[in-house]
């Protein structure tokens, strides 16, 4: 359950009323709003009396959450929360890029991408370091050795950064080269890679499942958020449906669905949601039109020697254009993307 505190409530009265969710064995998450204080009440205790609560001092509303997550849910968080990266922020007015090639192949190849981008606008550089492959035969990353490179290339060209994270033994080489750690549509419900990064505060991109219905996608930020990490970005990319001529089937429509349902801020990889290069334009700019608060795009100078993906990479001209488009969509609905 929420509850909501009285404009006019002290700290002293917040408190008591945390200590009796506690004492009834309650997880309490405290949230303060522009105008409001929340206490997200978490536990399965269906049988408490709310009035209990709502003829305590300080108390304006109790409000149950009939939806089975509850820290990712918008009733537990009104407002809009804003994920910071450095100096970039998602779910604010600024919708935000990132871009790269799909895997690390070496200095040279993720050097030159990287300025490409920066100059097109992207503020995010993405670029996967260990990569889950359908195939044990094909290319599986740099490994260590590409997330000291991002960590440089980040550096070079000030340029946050991002790569994929497969299993909670890599998480301290992951925070100490990365800024925001990506979980794969893959491992969405891999539950105990999630539980571990709740303990971090640094911020998450979760990659909805191949086959996951809305509902268990913010069920899969709950795990994290549930751990105190609330700086989680869901990314939408893409489901497998009955259709084969695109990779997958990108759900344009989850992302006002999302933002009605969560506070938390959503994302768009058209790279991976169509697999096909001429395909990656219409939807990032039917994403930016739809709402999304950014996007993910794989670019690569030589896409026909990529290691991985090429066929859904942009060429550099190409991604500079679209980021073009894609800032007069933003115009138009009111947003903003950084200028190149």
């Amino acid at each position: 359950m929420v509850i909501v505190m009285k404009d006019s409530a002290s700290e002293e009265l917040i408190l008591a009323v945390a200590d009796r969710l506690k004492s009834l064995g309650f997880d309490v998450h405290k949230v303060v709003g522009v105008n409001k204080t929340i206490l997200g009440a978490i536990g399965d205790k269906r049988d408490i009396d709310i009035r209990q609560f709502e003829i305590m001092d300080g108390v304006q509303e109790v409000v149950r959450i009939t939806e089975p997550y509850k820290l990712s849910s918008r009733t537990f968080h009104p407002e809009n929360t804003h994920v910071q990266v450095r100096d970039v922020v998602f779910g604010a007015d600024e919708i935000h890029v990132i871009a790269g090639p799909c895997s690390i192949e070496s200095e040279e190849q993720l050097f030159t991408i990287a300025g490409m981008v920066k100059k097109a606008g992207a503020t995010v550089l993405r670029g996967g370091a260990f990569k889950p492959r359908t195939s044990p035969y094909s290319f599986q990353g740099m490994g260590e050795e590409g997330l000291k490179l991002m960590k440089e290339a980040g550096k070079q060209f000030e340029l946050a950064t991002v790569s994929e994270i497969m299993r909670e033994n890599q998480l301290d080489m992951m925070l100490e080269n990365v800024d925001i750690l990506q979980v794969g549509a893959r491992n969405m419900q891999n539950f105990p890679l999630l539980r571990e990064l709740g303990k971090t505060t640094k911020p998450i991109l979760l990659k909805r499942g191949m086959a996951a219905t809305i509902e268990e996608f913010l069920m899969a930020a709950e795990y994290i958020m549930a751990g105190g990490n609330y700086n989680v970005i869901l990314c939408e990319r893409g489901i497998r449906t009955f259709e084969n001529y695109t990779r997958n089937t990108l759900d344009i429509s989850a992302i006002p669905v999302v933002h009605k349902l969560s506070h938390l801020p959503i994302i768009v990889d058209p790279s991976h949601g169509t697999g096909l290069r001429d395909k990656v334009g219409p939807m990032a700019r039917a994403a930016v039109a739809a709402g999304a608060d950014g996007l993910t795009i794989e670019v690569h100078h030589q896409p026909e020697k990529a290691l991985s993906d090429g066929a859904q990479s942009l060429y550099p001209h190409q991604f500079e254009r679209l980021m073009e488009e894609l800032r007069m969509i933003a115009w138009a609905i009111g947003r903003k993307i950084k200028q190149g």
